[in-house]
C-alpha cells in the first residue's frame, strides 16, 4: 500500500527552511541495516504510544534492533486500515497519534535500543475530498500548504498496464492522486518532509509504493537530504514487468517480496527441503529485506499469514535463523473483513514479535552474526537443519509427527538452551547436549523446531 507524511510548518518555504535545503548531497551507501542488532519489528497500525511501551518491555529486551511504525501523516478519515496510505498533509495528525506523541515514541525506543523506521507514502496523496484527520480541507490535487494541481502526474487514470513503464510510474495507483516526483518542487516537499522526521529521531524509511516511482526521481530525493538514513524501498516483483527490483539497490535495501512467496510454498506444499535454494533468483541478500508476510500479502493471499498458526511460526523462525537477507517480524492483528481498522483496544493483536519462539530466535540472529551456513540436513521433505558455523544450530520439523535424529551442529561441546521454547536465562528443561565432535542428538516436536547457539 502506501503512504505519506509531512512537515512543521505546512509551507514550503518553512520546510525548506527546517530542512537546511541548499546542495545535492551523496549519501553513505547503507542496505542492510546498520548495526550489530538487524532485526526489524512491524508493529501495524500500533498507536505510537503503544509502540513506545512495546520497545520498552518488549523489542529492546529481546534485541530487535529496529522497528517499524505506520506512516505518521494526516490523512484521509474512515475506520479501514488502508486511510492510513491516503495521505492529505505532512502534519502528523493521524489515528495514531500526533507529533508529540511520536516524538516521544522514537525517545523511548530509542531508550531502549531499538531504531525507528517510518513508513513514508511519497508517491501520492489521496483519491477524493473531504477533510483529514487534523482537520486539513483538500481535494483531490490540492493540499494547501504542500500541493496543487501542477504538483501531479497528467496521467489522471488509474493504472492499466505493468508492461508500460511509464503507465507504472505516472498513472494513479488505485485511483490516488500521482505525486510528480519529477518536479523539482515535490522532490524539495518530499525531502523536506522526511528531513523533520529526521529531525524528531527517525533512523530511516520504508518508501511505500516506491515502484511507482523512477529509481531517478527516488534517488534524487534522498540527494536532497541533510542525512536520509537508512531505506527500504517497497518494490513488488512482478514477471514480465517494466519496473524490477534491482533498479532500486543503488538506493537502498528493498522488501523481497518473492521470498515470503517461496516460504508459501514450501510449508503448504510439505516440501521445506526446497528452502536449501531460497536465495536462489531473488535480490542479493545484502540488498533484502526479508519477511514471511505483511499486511497487504496477508490480504492477498500470496503468503502464509497468523491464521496458518505452527506453520506462519515455523517460517518466522527459519527465516530468523538462515544468513540470508535482513529479516522483519510481522506484527499485526487479528481479522476477517480485509478492510477492517485496527482494533480499538489492547486486545486482537496477534503479538508475533513477542511470542517465545521468534524473541527467542531474534537472540539466535543477534548471537551467531555474520556466520556461514553449514551443516545443512533435510529429509526431502518435512524436516530440515543447519548450522552457522561454530555459532548455532536450528531444526525445523514441520511433519505430523515428533523427529529425533543425531545432527552434525558445529557447535562447541557443551549443553546448550533451546532458545525456541525457553528463555536462556532459565531453560526450564530444554536443554540439548553437544558431544565434543559436535554432534547431538536432538528430539524435534511436530510442527516445531529447535535452536541452539553460543551464549544461550
Amino acid at each position: 500500500m502506501q503512504q505519506r507524511s509531512r512537515v512543521l510548518g505546512g509551507t514550503l518555504a518553512g520546510i525548506v527552511a527546517a530542512a537546511g535545503l541548499a546542495t545535492v548531497a551523496p549519501w553513505p551507501s547503507q542496505a542492510t541495516p546498520p548495526g550489530q542488532k538487524t532485526v526489524t519489528a512491524t508493529l501495524f497500525e500500533r498507536k505510537y504510544v503503544d509502540v513506545a511501551k512495546a520497545c520498552t518491555d518488549q523489542l529492546g529486551p529481546a534485541g530487535y534492533g529496529y522497528v517499524e511504525v505506520s506512516p505518521a501523516s494526516e490523512h484521509i478519515q474512515g475506520g479501514q486500515w488502508w486511510t492510513s496510505y491516503q495521505p492529505v498533509s505532512y502534519k502528523i495528525a493521524g489515528r495514531l497519534g500526533d507529533r508529540d506523541a511520536f516524538a516521544s515514541m522514537v525517545s523511548a525506543c530509542h531508550a531502549a535500543g531499538v531504531k525507528v523506521i517510518a513508513d513514508a507514502v511519497v508517491n501520492h496523496m489521496a483519491a477524493g475530498s473531504g477533510t483529514g484527520t487534523g482537520g486539513t480541507q483538500y481535494t483531490k490535487y490540492n493540499y494547501p500548504g504542500f500541493y496543487q494541481d501542477q504538483d501531479f502526474h497528467g496521467c489522471r487514470k488509474s493504472i492499466s498496464d505493468y508492461t508500460n513503464r511509464d503507465d507504472v510510474q505516472t498513472c494513479e495507483l488505485v485511483g490516488l492522486a500521482d505525486l510528480d516526483t519529477g518536479s523539482d518542487y515535490v522532490r524539495t516537499t518530499i525531502a523536506g518532509y522526511l528531513d523533520d522526521l529526521r529531525s524528531l529521531g527517525v533512523d530511516g524509511f520504508r518508501i511505500d509504493a516506491a515502484k511507482h516511482i523512477s529509481a531517478t526521481d527516488l534517488a534524487a530525493v534522498k540527494g536532497k537530504m541533510k542525512d536520509p538514513g537508512f531505506w527500504v524501498q517497497e518494490v513488488i516483483y512482478g514477471a514480465g514487468e517494466a519496473v524490477r527490483p534491482d533498479e532500486y539497490t543503488g538506493i537502498g535495501d528493498v522488501d523481497e517480496f518473492r521470498y515470503g512467496t517461496h516460504l508459501k510454498s514450501a510449508f503448504q506444499s510439505g516440501n521445506i527441503a526446497q528452502l536449501k535454494s531460497v536465495a536462489d533468483g531473488k535480490l542479493g541478500s545484502d540488498k533484502a529485506r526479508t519477511f514471511v508476510d505483511n499486511w497487504d500479502t496477508e490480504r492477498n493471499g500470496s503468503t502464509l499469514t497468523y491464521k496458518d498458526g505452527a506453520a506462519y511460526t515455523l517460517a518466522n523462525v527459519f527465516m530468523l535463523a538462515s544468513p540470508y537477507g535482513s529479516p522483519n517480524v510481522y506484527s499485526g492483528y487479528e481479522w476477517t473483513d480485509k478492510d477492517a481498522g485496527p482494533p480499538g483496544g489492547s486486545t486482537g493483536w496477534t503479538d508475533e514479535h513477542a511470542k517465545r519462539e521468534i524473541t527467542g530466535m531474534v537472540g539466535f540472529r543477534n548471537a551467531v552474526g555474520s556466520a556461514e551456513l553449514t551443516n545443512w540436513w533435510d529429509n526431502g521433505g518435512s524436516a530440515l537443519a543447519f548450522a552457522r558455523s561454530g555459532k548455532g544450530f536450528v531444526a525445523l520439523n514441520n511433519g505430523d509427527a515428533a523427529l529425533t535424529q543425531t545432527f552434525a551442529t558445529s557447535l562447541p561441546a557443551g549443553t546448550y538452551c533451546d532458545v525456541v521454547h525457553a528463555a536462556p536465562s532459565s531453560c526450564d528443561g530444554h536443554t540439548v547436549t553437544v558431544g565434543d565432535d559436535g554432534k547431538a542428538q536432538v528430539t524435534v516436536p511436530a510442527r516445531s523446531a529447535v535452536a541452539l547457539h553460543v551464549g544461550g
